[in-house]
């Protein structure tokens, strides 16, 4: 969590290729792919859609790491929020 901004990534089998993520901020919910930090679906402000993918842009080696953990069930590790 950073910003007010909440991300989670799912274990599988319920998440799905591409790898992504997902931030919630206050109601809204998007997701966002780890490979290029596009939002592909759903809807958050435009100052956080920014916050996010900055982060990914930081992040994106570890959070395909966590990817593949959470697709072999095993605990994702933390990763540092942007600050």
């Amino acid at each position: 969590m950073f910003f007010g901004i909440i991300i989670r990534m799912y274990y599988a089998p319920k998440e799905h290729n591409p790898p992504h993520i997902h931030a919630v901020y206050n109601d809204n919910e998007a997701v966002f792919r780890i490979s290029d930090g596009s939002l592909t679906t759903g809807d958050i402000p435009a100052k956080q859609v920014r916050l996010v993918q900055a982060w990914i842009e930081i992040h994106q080696e570890e959070l395909l790491a966590n990817w593949e953990l959470c697709q072999n069930g095993e605990v994702p590790f933390k990763i540092d929020p942007l600050r």
